[in-house]
């Protein structure tokens, strides 16, 4: 790839608030948090060509095989699931299209908060339009998409308090992506996890719809 063209890919997600670097072949670039998530190495963010790629390992998860799964209503986009060659976890990586982000019709699906019904952090209205499944190993996933955020909820068991959260910005290199937030258990003892929430004010979708034009 001409270097010149990979330094211009470089500049223009940064402007865009959300530096994941262009892939060829291999990706470059990652997101970065300031929380440290207990038994999850990530989540770590980059984008491949038009695809938004969000990995995290679980280290205290382990699975034989590798799975795949479909995300409801997305239609280009999935969860892949396979054992972690560089240590005993699991690792999961979810591909959502950005065919998907500009996809108006997942806007007008019900708003929900976060499971169990607390309101999502940094939202105004505690709500976004979402998708809530769940998969062996984890259980009310949420994939959630606003006008200006995109969304994901990861079960996991975390021991910080009932009904605590606490919120971090989330970085892409060195330059404000979004916020992420740890989700302490309900009073009933369910629905912990983590939820990343990425920006996507007008200026970053614009510049990310160049790059998905790309590749349409």
């Amino acid at each position: 790839m001409n270097l010149v063209k990979v330094s211009r890919t470089r500049n223009l997600l940064i402007s865009a608030l959300i530096l994941m670097a262009a892939a060829f072949g291999t990706s470059c670039g990652e997101g970065q948090s300031q929380l440290q998530i207990p038994g999850v190495q990530g989540p770590n963010l980059t984008l491949q060509q038009d695809n938004m790629l969000i990995t995290m390992t679980f280290d205290n998860i382990q699975l034989d095989g590798g799975l795949r799964y479909n995300i409801p209503e997305y239609n280009n986009s999935y969860i892949a699931i396979e054992p972690d060659l560089q240590s005993a976890g699991t690792l999961m990586s979810i591909n959502v299209s950005l065919q998907d982000v500009f996809n108006d019709e997942l806007q007008l699906l019900p708003p929900q908060s976060l499971p169990g019904g607390r309101n999502l952090p940094g939202v105004s209205t505690g709500r976004l339009p979402a998708v809530a499944f769940s998969i062996p190993k984890w259980k009310n996933m949420a994939f959630y998409l606003g006008p200006k955020f995109f969304g994901v909820f990861v079960p996991v068991k975390l021991d910080i308090g009932t009904n605590n959260i606490v919120t971090a910005r989330y970085y892409s290199g060195k330059v404000r992506a979004g916020n992420i937030s740890l989700v302490g258990p309900d009073e009933n003892g369910e629905n912990s996890g983590f939820v990343l929430l990425l920006d996507l004010s007008s200026s970053v979708k614009k510049r990310l719809k160049r790059i998905a034009n790309k590749y349409n």
